[in-house]
Parts: structure tokens; C-alpha cells; sequence
């Protein structure tokens, strides 16, 4: 994994967040043949043309994992509404025949933020700082 901090004019940040979502209704959609190939060249795709670094992409059959490294100008929010959003459009264009659905994701999900220290380490040297 890169631990590299991405720079701006006026920033320098690592925002490191794993997502988890799912279909509506749990459904089994990676069992469709294809769709799962389809939906990581896609997500690599739309990660690419907004400076969203992958880290990790791994599908079960009813549920996605993402690792990503984004800049702050992204919150996860808008993560999820870029990536779910556009996914969806291309597997429900391409997958039309197996997905007869209006929407594919449901508007739930798991997010939470990784680095390469951990709270207790930024605590502690926060606290610190009137020592030093």
C-alpha cells in the first residue's frame, strides 16, 4: 500500500477510507457472469477521472469492499455518491437483462478512515506538543 501524502498548492493530506456497500435487497449480483469484472473496470475508471486513488477493490457476492486514498476536497459522501452513482448507471445500461431494477445500490453504507499511524499515536503527539 502507498503511503505517499498528496499534495496541492495548499495542502499536503493522506485520507485513506475503506468503504463497504451493498445491492438492494442483498442481492447476488457478483454471481452474474462478468458483472464483477465490468464493475471494477468501471470503478477504475470513474476513480481515475476524479484523482480518487484505489488501494483495494474486492467484491463478495453480495457486497463490495473499497479502499481508497482521496484528496480533502472529496468527503466520503461525495465518494459514495460518485462511485455508486455512475457504477450503477454502466452496470444497469450493460447488465439490463439480469438487473431489472431502477436503482442497483442501496443508500447505506460503511466508511471509516485508516492512515498509516494510528489515534493513539496523533493523540499522544498532539498532547505533546507543549513539551517539546
Amino acid at each position: 500500500m502507498k503511503n505517499k501524502y498528496k499534495r496541492t498548492g495548499t495542502t499536503a493530506s493522506m485520507l485513506n477510507y475503506h468503504f463497504v456497500f451493498c445491492p438492494r435487497y442483498r442481492r447476488k449480483i457478483f454471481l452474474i457472469d462478468g458483472l464483477e469484472d465490468r464493475f471494477k473496470e468501471a470503478v477504475s475508471q470513474i476513480c481515475r477521472q476524479n484523482q480518487i486513488e484505489i488501494l483495494a477493490l474486492e467484491c463478495h457476492i453480495d457486497h463490495v469492499h473499497l479502499f481508497l486514498g482521496a484528496m480533502p476536497k472529496y468527503s466520503p459522501a461525495d465518494i459514495m455518491r460518485i462511485v455508486k452513482g455512475n457504477s450503477s448507471r454502466v452496470l444497469l445500461n450493460e447488465f439490463s437483462d439480469s438487473l431489472r431494477s431502477p436503482t442497483l445500490w442501496t443508500r447505506s453504507y460503511f466508511v471509516s478512515t485508516a492512515g498509516n499511524v494510528s489515534s493513539e499515536t496523533i493523540r499522544r503527539y498532539v498532547e505533546e506538543q507543549k513539551t517539546r
